[in-house]
């Protein structure tokens, strides 16, 4: 004996996965990375040197949004001033022998933003990431490898949530210098 499932039309098919877009669409749904603007036209990045942060995040302004970077304060409409990025390793536990079995690893920034005339738009905010990283002595250089893997993800991390905070602040709260006529 047979059974005989029904089939579903493809217009039916259709019609629902055009449902499901268009209810995506209409919550405000978003693919990661995908910000469209910042709410001023010209950025410049302050970031401290040596560091990889500010270039890293120039590159994701770029790709991301329509802001464009600027090599001077003077012509930015906002600075993100990176006020300081650093890593930290915190021992999370020992064995029984007294050895390091995992590390918590950190990476903590923080910045703010402000007008070219330093007037403060958003307040200084800091951000921390933390990442475990088992440790195992017969196997130093790949987890010292494993290590910087870790902290360049947690400052890839940091990057997206600072772009995404960027695009938060409200166009009332950030009135950029306009020259006045008398």
């Amino acid at each position: 004996m047979t059974t005989i499932q029904p089939t579903i039309p493809f217009y039916t098919r259709c019609m629902t996965g055009l449902m499901i877009l268009l209810i995506l669409a209409a919550c405000g749904f978003k693919l990661r990375g995908q910000i469209s603007s910042l709410p001023f036209e010209t950025l410049y990045i302050a970031a401290p040197p040596g560091h990889t942060i500010g270039s890293d995040l120039r590159r994701a302004v770029d790709a991301t949004t329509t802001t464009k970077i600027v090599d001077s304060i003077d012509k930015a409409e906002a600075v993100l001033q990176v006020l300081n990025a650093n890593n930290e390793r915190r021992i999370l536990s020992l064995s029984g022998g007294g050895r390091v079995r995992e590390f918590e690893l950190i990476f903590r920034i923080t910045t703010r933003l402000i007008d070219n005339k330093g007037n403060e738009i958003v307040p200084e905010n800091t951000i921390t990431l933390l990442r475990i990283l088992p440790f195992l002595d017969a196997q130093i250089l790949a987890k010292e490898a494993e290590e910087q893997m870790l902290y360049q993800d947690m400052q890839a991390d940091a990057v997206q949530q600072i772009i995404w905070r960027l695009s938060t602040v409200q166009k009332s709260n950030f009135k950029p210098e306009t020259a006045s006529i008398q």
